[in-house]
C-alpha cells in the first residue's frame, strides 16, 4: 500500500493531534504518554507526517540532552500507514533537525528494535547516555521494569552525503536553527 504523506515541522495547533496519536500507543504500554501541554512546550522539537487531507499520521521529536547528544523520541505512526515509509521519513526529519543544531550523536529507546536496526541504528547499552537516565529514567514509573532497548547512530558518519529534499522542511529547520542560536 502506497501512502501519500508530507513531512513538516509541527505547529502549536498540532499539539492535540500529536498527543492523541501518541496516546493510542501509550494505552498499549508501547510509549510514554505525552499530554497536549507537554507536546506544546516542546513543539519546536517535533516533526509530523500529514496525509493528503492534512491529518497527522506520524510524529517524532528531537530531545536534546547536551550540546552534542539528543534522543530521537516520540516516534508514532498511525497503524493505517504502517509499512509505507512514514516512520523512516519521520526519523530522517528528526535526524536532519539534529544536524542543523550541530548534534551528531543520537539515540533512541524503543520497543521496536527491528525498525531501528533497519534504518541503520546500532544496539548500545543505555548506560552510554547518563544524561537520559538522570533526567528521565529516574522519574519514570517504568524504571524498575523498563524493557526498552537503546539504539544509537552517529549522524556525522551516516549522513555525510544526505541532502534535505523538502524545501519547506529545509526552510523550517534553518529558521529554527537561527532562533536557537
Amino acid at each position: 500500500m502506497a501512502a501519500q504523506f508530507t513531512i513538516r515541522r509541527a505547529r502549536s495547533s498540532d499539539a492535540d493531534e500529536i498527543s492523541r496519536l501518541i496516546a493510542i500507543f501509550a494505552a498499549e504500554a508501547l510509549m510514554l504518554k505525552r499530554t497536549p501541554g507537554m507536546v506544546e512546550l516542546a513543539i519546536d522539537d517535533y516533526v509530523v507526517a500529514t496525509d493528503a487531507r492534512g491529518h497527522i499520521v506520524g510524529c517524532g521529536a528531537l530531545k536534546e540532552y547536551s550540546p552534542s547528544v539528543a534522543e530521537v523520541a516520540a516516534i508514532a505512526v498511525s497503524r493505517d500507514v504502517h509499512g509505507c515509509g512514514v516512520g523512516r521519513a519521520i526519523v530522517d526529519a528528526v535526524e536532519q533537525l539534529a544536524m542543523k543544531r550541530d548534534i551528531y550523536d543520537v539515540f533512541a529507546l524503543t520497543l521496536q528494535p527491528e525498525f531501528f536496526t533497519a534504518i541503520g541504528y546500532q544496539r548500545v547499552d543505555r548506560a552510554r547516555y547518563p544524561e537520559k537516565i538522570r533526567r528521565d529514567c529516574l522519574a519514570c514509573s517504568r524504571r524498575f521494569a523498563c524493557n526498552e532497548i537503546c539504539f544509537a547512530k552517529n549522524l556525522r558518519i551516516d549522513h555525510a552525503d544526505v541532502v534535505i529534499t523538502s524545501p519547506e522542511l529545509e526552510h523550517a529547520i534553518a529558521d529554527q536553527a537561527r532562533v536557537a542560536a
